[in-house]
């Protein structure tokens, strides 16, 4: 049985996350401190389960996509490519959402031309580098 590279991009992560595991603890733990927010954690009439839990699901959900982006980078072998592709996804699923959702609602004309104009930039990004792609085969 030979050698699969599948999880071989996550191993990578082990180290890589710690970087920004320990800015963000350190960043936190200042705030908590300058603000005198501690007793947050602990306040009975905030709704902590829920917070606790939907904080879980979304450090879950932020680190699968590193997952299964490594997962597809290793059988896929392009290299940056994978990685401009991966961003430029992300960065459009979350506009899709957020027009979906109508968080860009009452927002002025400026502002929706440019949101139109930046995801009309990366899907022509995407277009470029998946041409280059082909041109490189």
């Amino acid at each position: 049985m030979g050698w699969d590279p599948l999880f071989q991009n996550n191993v990578s992560y082990v180290v890589l996350l710690w970087g920004g595991l320990s800015t963000n603890l350190v960043w936190c733990l200042l705030l908590n401190f300058r603000n005198r927010s501690f007793s947050d954690y602990t306040n009975s009439a905030s709704p902590l389960i829920a917070n606790y839990l939907f904080s879980a699901v979304a450090g879950t959900t932020w680190f699968l996509q590193f997952f299964f982006y490594g997962m597809g980078e290793s059988k896929l072998g392009n290299g940056a490519s994978s990685w401009i592709l991966h961003m430029a996804c992300i960065i459009l699923v979350a506009n899709m959402w957020g027009i979906g959702l109508n968080e860009w609602k009452g927002v002025k004309p400026a502002t929706k031309r440019m949101i139109t104009l930046g995801v009309i930039t990366i899907l022509l990004s995407v277009a470029i580098v998946g041409y280059g792609n082909y041109l490189k085969q």
